[in-house]
């Protein structure tokens, strides 16, 4: 009989203690990112704009003393960016221009990130409302996020399966619409990364390389001095052709230089327009300047919360170029910018955009900035 009894307190007890509640699910998850000396990890994202929504994949490694590696791929235009964390600074790498942004800045520990493991458990331990509930065999907790540049982000809902596994964290505003979810593929916890993992000069193109491949393909040198050759008629006379504004119009992109054909390759054929202007602000003046392969493009707006926009096509540099600045990196849309304290620098569609403004809050800035479009609207400059 007490053997009996002694049982059906020890079953009361697990049926009544067995199950885990949020502290213990979140303290499980907690020990087993705080425990990792390095991480590498895969997954997907997607962020929600108005009715677009933007896809990436996403891979992320991380080394114990703030060091990160993220690469984030646009699955429409297999556009590739990397954030570069390492002893030296915090870098916006965009390998396709051959460019960095360079920050001296806090990120990733100043603001919440929603596919970085350090991040997630940082703002389920920060709140002391946080929640949970058990979904599909899954257990989903609810935590607030802290997200300065975008204040109308207001809490995530992080999903861990029954094994302590992570599998997706979504992030919503306070009406409760889903605004970015990443689904995550695969994390190694036991990556053996080094720091020799995290540099930046990884990404730059050595010369020695260049002028080695060179070197390998004499042929096409001797091509091209053959091409460049001046023709001659059949009298051994040096041909020349004559520039006419006509004759350049046939060619797109090109204007009358001497006596050739100067192909423009940096040209803007449209004026994007932002979607987004602060009450009580107007477009003032809309100016066009050549540049010396293309144009560039500046919009002046004036009012309460003026500003300036400058639009031109992005170019890449023949040598690695780092651009400093104060601020933080962050997503733009479908891309990756650079924040500082009164302006937002980023490249969408082969287009650099510049905006800034010093009445702008950074909240303001990124509105404006998201708000452009590739499709062109119609806009009256204020009289």
């Amino acid at each position: 009989m007490k053997k009996i009894l002694c049982l059906s307190i020890a079953l009361l007890i697990c049926a009544s203690g067995c199950g885990k509640d949020a502290k213990n699910v979140i303290k499980d998850f907690t020990n087993k990112v705080n425990n990792t000396k390095s991480y590498t990890l895969k997954g997907n994202m997607e962020i929600y704009s108005s009715e677009e929504t933007f896809t990436y994949s996403i891979e992320a490694d991380y080394l114990k003393d703030d060091y990160y590696k993220v690469t984030m791929v646009n699955q429409t235009n297999n556009h590739e960016q990397i954030i570069l964390r390492n002893k030296d600074a915090v870098y916006v790498i965009t390998p396709s221009l051959n460019k960095s942004f360079k920050f001296q800045s806090e990120w990733p520990n100043n603001s919440s990130q929603s596919y970085l493991l350090g991040a997630i458990v940082k703002d389920m331990n920060n709140d002391t409302n946080v929640s949970l509930e058990e979904v599909d065999n899954n257990y989903v907790i609810k935590s607030n996020v802290n997200y300065p540049n975008n204040p109308e982000l207001k809490y995530q809902k992080v999903t861990i399966d029954k094994d302590g596994n992570l599998k997706k964290n979504e992030i919503y505003d306070e009406e409760n619409n889903l605004k970015m979810k990443v689904s995550f593929n695969d994390i190694d916890y036991d990556a053996n990364l080094k720091e020799t993992d995290f540099k930046l000069e990884d990404y730059i193109k050595e010369e020695e390389q260049e002028e080695s491949e060179e070197e390998q393909t004499p042929n096409k040198e001797e091509e091209k001095k053959e091409e460049e050759k001046p023709k001659v008629d059949s009298d051994g006379i040096e041909e020349r052709t004559t520039c006419t504004t006509n004759a350049c119009k046939e060619k797109e992109n090109t204007s009358c230089e001497g006596d050739a054909c100067d192909e423009k390759t940096g040209l803007l054929e449209d004026t994007l327009y932002p979607l987004y202007i602060p009450n009580n602000t107007y477009l003032s003046t809309s100016d066009k300047i050549n540049t010396d392969d293309g144009n560039r493009i500046i919009l002046t707006f004036g009012g309460d919360k003026s500003f300036v926009l400058v639009e031109e096509k992005a170019k890449a540099s023949d040598e690695f170029e780092i651009i400093p600045v104060y601020g933080d990196p962050l997503i733009v849309n479908d891309t990756l910018g650079a924040l500082g304290a009164n302006s937002l620098s980023w490249t969408k569609d082969n287009i650099s955009y510049y905006l800034a403004g010093n009445d702008l809050t950074s909240a303001e800035l990124l509105s404006i900035g998201e708000s452009i479009r590739s499709e062109t609207i119609t806009v009256s400059a204020e009289k």
